[in-house]
């Protein structure tokens, strides 16, 4: 079984890459060109809609 795919291009070098159908918003994924994560931030009959995916900050243990 094969999953359906929606193209996304990456917002730092352009690179076209393929979004899983599967994927549901707030998934990250990562350009295969030059390692940018990407968030789902919508998805709709139209397509994907991808931001720069948030860093990952250290907890202190606060």
């Amino acid at each position: 079984m094969t999953l359906a795919t929606a193209v996304a291009c990456c917002l730092v070098c352009d690179t076209e890459f393929e979004v899983r159908d599967d994927w549901e918003k707030g998934e990250i994924t990562e350009c295969v060109a030059c390692g940018q994560e990407h968030e789902v931030v919508e998805k709709s009959e139209a397509g994907v809609r991808l931001d720069l995916a948030p860093e990952v900050e250290e907890d202190w243990g606060e």
